[in-house]
C-alpha cells in the first residue's frame, strides 16, 4: 500500500484476532462461524507484530494517535485476549475492543479494564429485542448485549453503539439512537451495509438511493445538536453532504480511510486496506511479522 510521506504510520489498526463467533449476523463480512480456525495467530505471533509496530521510530513519535482495535469474529473467545491487550497497551498503543457484547460479564469487564482497554464498540441493530435478534441470528442476543453494556459501564469502560443500516431498520434509526443515549453511549456510529461475506446475499436488504440520502441527512442534522457524538462509517459521500450543508466549514468526514491511515489485519495475518475490501496486500508470516514494512510497501 503506497503511502504519502506524512502517512507512513497508520492512525488506526483493526486486528481481526479471530473469526470465531457464536452469533450468526446476516451481514457478517467474515462469514464468521462458531468453530476453531487453525490458521489464527498464536499469542507469541501477536506479540511479535506489536513489537514490530512499537519499535518503529515513526510510531514512537506519534504514539498518542495510534488506535489498535481488537476485533473479530468475537475477540472475547480468545483466552489470551487480555494478555494481547495488556501487551499492546504497555507498548504505547490506545487499545480498544469491538466485541459483540453478549460475553461481557462483571468479571470479563473487570479484566478488560485491567488489560488497558480504553473503550469498546457494541453493535445494536434494532430498538427492540425482536429486531436486533433477527438481524444477529440468535435469540436473546439483545438482552445479553444490554446486560454486557451495563457491566462495562460499572467497570468504567466507555462505549459507542454501532448500527448497520438496512431496509429493515432504516426507519428505526431514531429509536436506536435514543436507546444509545439512554444506555450511556459516548458515540453513535451509523454504518451502511457493505455487500461482502454473508452481506453479499442481502440484496433485498439494501436501501434505495433516496433512503440513503435521507439517512445521511438525518445523521447530519442529528449530529448538530446531539448530546453524544454522531458519525457515520462506510459512507464516503457523507463528506459531500456536509459540504453542501455548510460550505467552507471544517468537516468531520474525510471520505474512506481504507489504506489512508487505516489498515486491517486478518485472522491469518494478511494486511488489507479495510476489512470490507478483501484484497490482501501482504502476509505477516511470510515477512517475518514486519507489519511496518508491509504497510509502507
Amino acid at each position: 500500500m503506497k503511502k504519502s510521506q506524512d502517512n507512513e504510520t497508520p492512525r488506526v489498526i483493526a486486528w481481526e484476532l479471530t473469526r470465531r463467533c457464536s452469533l450468526n449476523c446476516q451481514h457478517c463480512r467474515g462469514n464468521a462461524r462458531d468453530e476453531n480456525y487453525s490458521d489464527e495467530f498464536t499469542t507469541e505471533e501477536c506479540f511479535k507484530v506489536i513489537d514490530n509496530i512499537a519499535s518503529q521510530s515513526s510510531l514512537i513519535n506519534h504514539q498518542s494517535s495510534i488506535v489498535l482495535i481488537l476485533t473479530g469474529g468475537e475477540p472475547m473467545t480468545r483466552p489470551d485476549i487480555y494478555d494481547i491487550s495488556r501487551y499492546a497497551t504497555d507498548a504505547g498503543m490506545h487499545t480498544v475492543m469491538a466485541p459483540c457484547g453478549h460475553l461481557i460479564t462483571t468479571e470479563t469487564a473487570k479484566k478488560m479494564k485491567e488489560a488497558g482497554i480504553e473503550a469498546i464498540s457494541i453493535s445494536i441493530d434494532g430498538s427492540t429485542p425482536e429486531k436486533h435478534d433477527d438481524f444477529r441470528g440468535v435469540n436473546g442476543a439483545y438482552s445479553r448485549t444490554i446486560e454486557g453494556l451495563k457491566c462495562a459501564i460499572d467497570a468504567g469502560i466507555p462505549f459507542q453503539v454501532n448500527t448497520t443500516v438496512t431496509s429493515q431498520n432504516v426507519n428505526d434509526l431514531t429509536d436506536i439512537y435514543q436507546l444509545a443515549i439512554e444506555l450511556g453511549a459516548k458515540t453513535f456510529d451509523v454504518f451502511f451495509l457493505v455487500p461482502t461475506g454473508r452481506g453479499s446475499e442481502l440484496k433485498d436488504l439494501e436501501i434505495s438511493a433516496e433512503q440513503y440520502e435521507n439517512a445521511l441527512d438525518w445523521i447530519q442534522k442529528t449530529s448538530e445538536n446531539s448530546p453524544i457524538k454522531v458519525k457515520t462509517t462506510c459512507a464516503p459521500h457523507y463528506a459531500r453532504l456536509q459540504k453542501q450543508a455548510a460550505p467552507g466549514a471544517p468537516h468531520s468526514s474525510g471520505g474512506c480511510m481504507a489504506g489512508r491511515g487505516f489498515v486491517f489485519i486478518s485472522h491469518r495475518g494478511e494486511l488489507q486496506p479495510c476489512g470490507f475490501f478483501d484484497r490482501p496486500c501482504g502476509d505477516l508470516r511470510e515477512n517475518d511479522y514486519d507489519f511496518m514494512k508491509l504497510y509502507r510497501t
